[in-house]
């Protein structure tokens, strides 16, 4: 049985770490407003852009004018996969439903009889996939210094799966990230970008027929590089609201948790502290009445 020092040690330690997580829940919270706001924000843009391009390559389908970030290589055979976590951890299991979605894929792949390369943004994700597919790596993006995700960030990594794929080193490019929700709930997503694919984008087809000028070809060929950097900057909006929104939630219930133990021990303590207090008037009555 431990002693009182022991227990009042203890309540003590589970009191300091309440304290740090009720102020990360905080910071969670704080950071959770305006990654949320971000992402709202995005959502429309993204999905009318997406409605254009969409409308673009359903008027040029089949054509061989078409880019080639549209008509793909024609193979699937060597696959990326881009999978985007967090760069810190203490959030739930945001991380590792993105890393068990990508895990379920590279699986699916190589059962096919597919080639997979992985791409990571983020370290928590890489840490995971490390332990099984570390030979399958060709690419890291570190963001632990970046507090604000921002186009630039985006178009840097899109820049970089653009000059990949036309140097031939994959046929088909997907990210994995999580959608955000609410708090509670994120979603484990996985969305094709190389070579674009528009059959699950609504093109508001209104009964008005366009004409493209120069052509629907020159175009999309110079949207498509925007059309990729734009769902991987809508991607790493969606996982920021996301982990923060984990993080908090995370946080929230290791509050409680330790609030619940610090009771517990207090009981315990006191118990304790009772026992030893009846001992000592036990002996006391004890040695009088030996006397």
């Amino acid at each position: 049985m431990p002693s009182l020092k022991d227990l009042k040690t203890r309540i003590d330690s589970v009191k300091s770490t309440r304290k740090i997580t009720k102020a990360m829940q905080m910071v969670a919270a704080a950071k959770l407003r305006r990654a949320q706001e971000a992402a709202e924000a995005s959502r429309p843009y993204t999905e009318r852009f997406n409605a254009v391009l969409g409308g673009l390559a359903k008027a040029s389908a089949g054509s061989d004018a078409a880019p080639l970030l549209l008509r793909g290589t024609g193979s699937d055979q060597t696959q990326l996969l881009v999978v985007m976590t967090a760069e810190r951890g203490l959030c739930g299991g945001f991380n590792s439903s993105i890393v068990k979605l990508a895990r379920a894929r590279i699986e699916a792949l190589q059962a096919a009889g597919k080639t997979v390369k992985i791409l990571t943004v983020g370290k928590k994700g890489r840490e995971q996939l490390k332990r099984e597919h570390e030979a399958l790596f060709v690419g890291h993006v570190d963001l632990s210094d970046i507090k604000n995700i921002g186009y630039a960030d985006a178009q840097a990594i899109a820049t970089d799966l653009i000059t990949r794929f036309e140097d031939e080193e994959f046929d088909v490019a997907t990210i994995f990230y999580s959608v955000f929700e609410n708090v509670v709930s994120q979603t484990p997503t996985e969305k094709q970008v190389i070579p674009a694919d528009f059959s699950d984008v609504d093109t508001g087809d209104d009964g008005y027929v366009y004409d493209y000028e120069p052509s629907e070809e020159a175009v999309l060929a110079t949207l498509l590089p925007k059309g990729v950097a734009t769902a991987i900057f809508s991607a790493l909006l969606e996982n920021s609201a996301s982990e923060q929104g984990a993080r908090m939630s995370a946080m929230d219930n290791a509050t409680r948790n330790a609030g619940d133990m610090i009771d517990k021990l207090t009981i315990q303590y006191n118990r304790s502290r009772q026992a030893v207090i009846t001992n000592e008037l036990i002996e006391i009555i004890s040695g009088a009445e030996a006397l």
